[in-house]
Order: structure tokens, then C-alpha cells, then sequence
């Protein structure tokens, strides 16, 4: 009888309710994505004195870049277990409120520290993002979709920094700050309709909420039954077979995916894509482009989200793997122009004449650097740490992967100018180029794919000796 009942009902879902619930946790990621793009283009302005008359020095700069870094950095482990005790979408609508405490702090601030408290209070926000968004998609996401949908954090995250530059070009430093403070109020409004995912429902033995989730986002036509006995399958598996954490960290998944993911996050931060989005428009002020830094900066950024937005496409189609070794690959070679530019520049090695001549290397290698980072090595880590990490550990190992990423974009943001000081903007890209070619040798040798793999097949896989 229960065959005959279900005859009739799809074994797929209907991919629009979970494109509108990816979209609309992501919304999230557009205010993080407005929270590290804000310093971008109103630099000159600030050292004027422009934003509430308050003085700041370059080295100011520094610390206003990288507080947000140091944020989101100590948010990732707190977030983890607040998906955990809450839920995944009551968690992220709390967030609203450290959002718009952080941005209120800046748009009042009569000091420095006024500015670097509310950097390193919207940064916790955004941090708790990194690791709460892609929580929230791989759980509602059929697995044929889970990496597109995994994806658009990213691509958010980058329409948020593009949308900071924009705004940061038509509007004084005060009113675009106003403005971007509205965007954590946006989300909220948007992501309150949004159903809880239906494996935390499960989790609280909430079986007809899970029911109905998995209805809202599969459409009425799914066979909801097969995958609430999937979902209820494994959690029953997760509690018979529960090991603590210092069993599960000893098995050869767990060293595996922690080998991945942290490296994956290294070769991320360290091939310096912070010190391009922090430091855009002034690379391109040094590099003698004619072409106004905040245009240029506004052009990066749009085909930054155009590459992952067609990263979303592909992801699924091509994988993992040959996405992060070309994105790594071609970083290699865009760095390496960046660094024989400012050599030559730099280093008085051609005439002025000569150097002008070639102020579109800087554009051409930044847009490039930024599209292949975008197609691969942007999206990607983030994605398989929620991918590879056994379920035991996934909240703990992909908080810990986060914080670490963090902390390398801390030390990224906050060092690069005076690393460029102290050996010169070529060796510094030269550096960046070294590290994405031994990312691109690490990934070759060592990172799996995951592409139309189920969770637990991925866990099998990995716990074969090899």
C-alpha cells in the first residue's frame, strides 16, 4: 500500500525553493561581503579627515582593515554551537543585532577606537556567516545541487564587496556607511520566511516540522517520506555508532579532511586575495594606472562576481579538484605579471615612458588573479570543509578551519603593507605566486573530489587506506 501511495510522487524536488532558501541565507553574506569591502575606496578620504573629522594615519588603516578579520575569527567556534542549541536559522537572525551595533559604532565614532570596535563587532557577525550560511545550505540542498548552492556564499559575499565599492563612489564616506548598515536589516526581513533546515528539525525529534520544511523546499510533488527515513536513518547511525571526539579526530577521514581543509584555507588567505580586495585601488594608484582607482576597483569587483557566479554553474559539472588546480595554476602566473610590473616600475629597470605603456599589465593580471580565484580557490575550501569532516566533528572541525582562515586573513590584511615596505610590492607578489604554486602541487597530490557524492560515500572513501 505505501509503494502504491507514493507512485505517484517525484524522486527529485523541485530546485526553486531551495535556490530561494540558498539565496536568502546568503543575503547574509552580502552584509559580511559590504563589511570587508568597506575600507576599499574611502581610504584617501579617511586620511583627509573626512569621516566625522576624525585623524587617520596609514597605520590606522591597517588595524581598520584587519579588526573585522580578528571578528569574524573569534565568532566561528561561539556560532557553532549556537546553530546547535538554537537552530541554524534562529542563530543567523541573531546576528542581526552585533551587525547593527558594529555599524551604529561607526557611524557614530568620534575616535579610532570607536571605528575599530565597530569593525571587530560587524566582523563577528560576518565571521559567524562563514560558518552558519554553508551549514544551512548543505542540510536543505539535494545532493545534485549541494555544491552550486554551497557556492553562493561566495558569490554573495562578493556582490556584498562590489556593492561597498559602488556605493562608496556615488556617496559621501557617511551616507554609504548608513547605507550598508540597512543590508544585516535586509537579510533579516527576507531570511525570517525561510523554513529551518530539515535535519535540525529531525535532530530535535520535531518529525512533522521536518516534514513540512522538507514540503517547502521539494515541493508538494516529493517523495518526502524516502528522504525524512534517509535523514532519520542517519541520525539514528550517528547516535548508535557515537564516538567522542579524540575517537573520531584518530581515524583516517578525520586526519584526511583536516589535512585538506586547514591547508586549503592556507593557500586561500596566503595567495594574498585579502591584500587585492583591501588594497585595490591603491595597487592600481602605484601601478600608474590612468584609470581611476575607485572605477578600477569597481571593475575588479564585478568580474569577481561574475567568476563566481559562474563558478556556481560548473561546480557540479566540472568538480572540485580541476576547479581549484586551474584557479591555483593561473594565480601562479597573474601574480608573477603583478611582480615583474612593480619590478620594473619599482626598480627604475625601463623608462617612464615604457611603464605607462604597460599600465594595463596591472589591470589585466588583478582581473585575471580575480577571476580564477573566484572560479576555484574562493568558494571551494569553504565548501568542502562542510563536505569532508565526519559528522561527529563537522560543527567543531569546520569552526576550527575557520578560525584559522581568519587569522591568515588577519595577518595577511594587517602585514601586507609592511611586508610591501620592507622588501617592495614585487617580491611580495613573487611571495603570494610561490605559495598558490605549491597550493596547486598540494592539490594535485592530495585534495579528493567530492563532486555528486553523497556525504557518507565520501566518508567511506576517505577512511580507505590508501
Amino acid at each position: 500500500m505505501k509503494d502504491a501511495a507514493h507512485a505517484g510522487q517525484s524522486k527529485t524536488g523541485k530546485k526553486l525553493p531551495q535556490y530561494i532558501a540558498a539565496l536568502s541565507v546568503c543575503l547574509g553574506s552580502v552584509a559580511t561581503g559590504a563589511v570587508l569591502g568597506w575600507t576599499s575606496n574611502v581610504t584617501e578620504e579617511m586620511k583627509a579627515g573626512l569621516f566625522n573629522d576624525i585623524a587617520i594615519n596609514d597605520d590606522h588603516l591597517g588595524w581598520i582593515g584587519s579588526f573585522a578579520t580578528l571578528g569574524a575569527m573569534v565568532m566561528c567556534f561561539p556560532i557553532g554551537i549556537m546553530c546547535e542549541k538554537l537552530g541554524r536559522k534562529l542563530a543567523m537572525l541573531i546576528l542581526t543585532v552585533p551587525f547593527m551595533v558594529g555599524w551604529l559604532l561607526i557611524i557614530f565614532a568620534n575616535s579610532v577606537g570607536m571605528i575599530y570596535a565597530g569593525r571587530f563587532i560587524t566582523g563577528m557577525a560576518g565571521g559567524a556567516f562563514c560558518v552558519s550560511a554553508p551549514l544551512y545550505t548543505s542540510e536543505i540542498a539535494e545532493n545534485e545541487i549541494r555544491g552550486a548552492l554551497g557556492s553562493y556564499f561566495q558569490l554573495l559575499l562578493t556582490v556584498g564587496i562590489v556593492f561597498a565599492y559602488i556605493i562608496a563612489f556615488v556617496a559621501s564616506v557617511k551616507v554609504y556607511t548608513i547605507i550598508l548598515a540597512i543590508l544585516p536589516l535586509v537579510f533579516f526581513l527576507v531570511f525570517l520566511f525561510q523554513p529551518e533546515t530539515p535535519v535540525y528539525r529531525m535532530k530535535q525529534k520535531r518529525e512533522e516540522d521536518a516534514r513540512a520544511a522538507l514540503i517547502r523546499l521539494r515541493g508538494s510533488d516529493y517523495d518526502v517520506d524516502a528522504e525524512l527515513q534517509e535523514i532519520k536513518a542517519n541520525l539514528e547511525a550517528e547516535e548508535k555508532n557515537k564516538r567522542s571526539f579524540t575517537e573520531v579526530i584518530k581515524t583516517r577521514s578525520a586526519k584526511v579532511a583536516a589535512i585538506v581543509c586547514f591547508s586549503l584555507m592556507f593557500f586561500q588567505q596566503a595567495s594574498g586575495i585579502n591584500a587585492v580586495i583591501f588594497y585595490t585601488g591603491s595597487i592600481f594608484k602605484s601601478a600608474g594606472s590612468t584609470l581611476n582607482p575607485k572605477v578600477a576597483t569597481i571593475i575588479v569587483g564585478v568580474i569577481q562576481c561574475i567568476a563566481t557566479f559562474i563558478s556556481s554553474l560548473i561546480v557540479d559539472r566540472l568538480g572540485r579538484r580541476i576547479l581549484l588546480l586551474l584557479s591555483d595554476f593561473f594565480m601562479v602566473l597573474s601574480g608573477c605579471v603583478l611582480g615583474i610590473f612593480f619590478s620594473l616600475k619599482d626598480r627604475n629597470l625601463v623608462d617612464d615612458d615604457t611603464i605607462t605603456s604597460l599600465g594595463f599589465l596591472p589591470v589585466l593580471a588583478l582581473s585575471v588573479f580575480i577571476i580564477v580565484f573566484s572560479l576555484g580557490f574562493g568558494p571551494i575550501p569553504w565548501m568542502i570543509s562542510s563536505e569532508l569532516f565526519p559528522t561527529e566533528i563537522k560543527s567543531i572541525a569546520s569552526s576550527a578551519a575557520g578560525t584559522f582562515n581568519w587569522f591568515m586573513a588577519f595577518l595577511i590584511t594587517k602585514f601586507y603593507l609592511n611586508l610591501q615596505n620592507a622588501v617592495g610590492g614585487d617580491v611580495t607578489f613573487y611571495i603570494f605566486s610561490a605559495i598558490s604554486l605549491a597550493g596547486t602541487i598540494f592539490t594535485f597530490f592530495v585534495v579528493p573530489e567530492t563532486k555528486g557524492k553523497s556525504l557518507e560515500q565520501i566518508q567511506k572513501e576517505l577512511n580507505k587506506e590508501a
